[in-house]
């Protein structure tokens, strides 16, 4: 789904992606929904203020597989790339987005558009079972559509990319 490169549209980025969670059977209030929720914030609220282009929207994506969530937000900045600042000081505002990012999700990265400008900033967070009622549909949903992943048919969305050799995995959380 497409949004406005404003602060307005990183909201409503959040907001409509905290809908399709409890749709999904993640519900409001839940610790997989408020991670999940917050990584959408981040990420959209980064692509607004570092990866604006005048004229340009932002992108998310959300795609479901067993009780893994993947959230993509693509930009049209491809010459800013994230990187966590480890270096912000306790009176500092903001900075530490990506630092949020790396703490709640098992694994992120990034990869360049291959159809033009920007890239795609990744997270994936698995929703432990017991915090969800159900996860559906299994596959690749997008906000708007459950028949495609998401309003760009060009975009790739496999689950393996992240691995491939353009993306850069940041970090991994957890054990291996």
């Amino acid at each position: 789904m497409r949004f406005s490169s404003t602060p307005r549209g990183a909201r409503l980025a959040r907001h409509l992606a905290g809908e399709r969670l409890d749709a999904w059977g993640i519900p409001y209030g839940g610790e997989a929904h408020d991670a999940l929720t917050l990584t959408v914030a981040e990420l959209s609220s980064n692509a607004v203020r570092h990866g604006h282009v005048s004229g340009r929207d932002f992108r998310l994506c959300l795609t479901a597989e067993g009780t893994a969530i993947r959230i993509e937000v693509t930009d049209t900045r491809g010459e800013r790339v994230p990187t966590p600042n480890d270096s912000t000081s306790p009176d500092q505002e903001g900075g530490r987005g990506l630092l949020l990012v790396a703490a709640l999700a098992d694994r992120w990265g990034w990869y360049p558009c291959a159809d033009g400008p920007g890239k795609t900033v990744w997270a994936v967070l698995n929703a432990s079972p017991s915090s969800c009622s159900r996860i559906q549909p299994v596959g690749e949903v997008t906000l708007h559509s459950k028949i495609r992943a998401c309003d760009d048919p060009s975009h790739d969305h496999g689950w393996g990319r992240d691995t491939g050799a353009a993306a850069q995995a940041i970090t991994t959380r957890g054990p291996g």
